[in-house]
């Protein structure tokens, strides 16, 4: 049975309250713009083809609009449909199944220490790596949920529909890049970003809806743990009972709480608390989440390591968190239990082991 025109798709997530927009006829890529908005320079805020009803600006300008829905694809049929994830209200979990060498330890899952005895054989797409990061949380790989859309790609990746929760957004993110990733070759596309609709076809094939669900689940508790962990939460509701506002002075009290005071935990501990710290200074843009996450990861070892009391650790992580960014205690814990977990595997000795 041949996939449904895009006209008829485009009606169809505009009906599920998913804006949508042209993309550009073959492709998976937004649909051009007018000679006008291709100047460099030209911005979509300052651009009048939006409030006209053109496409211009991709993702920028889509709508639930059936009327504009019925002029643009009426008048060309060609285009397919992209949906703008932010204004949906979506994060898609975009696996990919691309051949290229596997990156070094570090990129595979940010945050998470990989030892060199760990056997590696047989890893060679996102499939695997989400797959391991699932399994390392106890979770069931994410990959093979029927109670959520999912939709296969031309090139053998699979996207992952999920609701991405009232009030959240999300960022954007490539699971290759050397920034903020989830996992290698498990991109994430939600907020500022667009992912092509189920039943499009590009000249690489179809983007195939797997099984009967066609609806997106809600994002699964431990995939926004690790979202939230490798800096993928933009601006969260605060807690509606914030965390006192209190200055990072317990990094040294948790040394001494594990029972010795021992000068090089108590240095290395400060130092990532202190990092932490900095990011007081703005409300956002200044790697939070990445410097708390690297915090618990290092309080994580030295804890395994018995420098330092676990509990009076988490203590002084909270207490400094609150400091930088206060009203987001559940975020913050979210992020240090994991870090701490993760750290907990690799046992640190400062200066070496004694």
């Amino acid at each position: 049975m041949p996939p449904p025109d895009p006209r008829t798709i485009a009606h169809w997530c505009a009906q599920a309250s998913w804006p949508v927009h042209p993309l550009a006829p073959g492709r998976k890529t937004p649909a051009g713009n007018c000679q006008t908005c291709a100047a460099s320079g030209h911005r979509h805020t300052d651009c009048a083809c939006i409030s006209n009803g053109r496409w211009c600006h991709g993702f920028h300008a889509a709508t639930t609009d059936p009327t504009l829905i019925d002029t643009w694809w009426s008048n060309h049929p060609a285009p397919g449909v992209g949906v703008s994830c932010g204004p949906a209200g979506l994060i898609v979990i975009d696996i990919d199944a691309h051949h290229a060498p596997v990156p070094t330890r570090d990129r595979l899952w940010p945050g998470v220490a990989v030892n060199d005895s760990v056997d590696l054989t047989g890893l060679q797409n996102g499939f695997h790596t989400l797959a391991v990061l699932a399994a390392l949380r106890s979770a069931p790989d994410p990959a093979h949920d029927e109670n959520t859309l999912r939709v296969r790609t031309p090139s053998g990746g699979l996207h992952l529909w999920y609701q991405a929760g009232a009030g959240r957004q999300w960022l954007c993110s490539s699971g290759s890049s050397t920034g903020r990733a989830l996992a290698w070759q498990v991109d994430v596309r939600s907020t500022g970003g667009y992912i092509v609709a189920p039943g499009t076809t590009t000249t690489a094939g179809t983007y195939t809806p797997l099984g009967e669900c066609r609806t997106p689940a809600p994002l699964p508790q431990w995939l926004a743990d690790e979202l939230t962990r490798t800096g993928h939460l933009d601006e969260p509701v605060s807690d509606p009972f914030p965390a006192p506002r209190k200055p990072p002075s317990r990094a040294r009290q948790a040394v001494i709480d594990a029972g010795g005071g021992r000068d090089s935990a108590a240095r290395t501990l400060e130092t990532v608390l202190a990092e932490v710290a900095s990011c007081s200074t703005a409300p956002a843009g200044t790697g939070f989440a990445d410097k708390l996450n690297r915090a618990a990861y290092t309080a994580g070892g030295l804890a395994a390591a018995g420098l330092i009391d676990q509990h009076a650790a988490q203590e002084a992580l909270l207490a400094t968190a609150a400091y930088a960014r206060p009203g987001q205690h559940q975020r913050a814990l979210s992020i240090i239990r994991s870090g701490m977990t993760a750290g907990a595997r690799q046992p640190l000795f400062p200066g070496g082991r004694p």
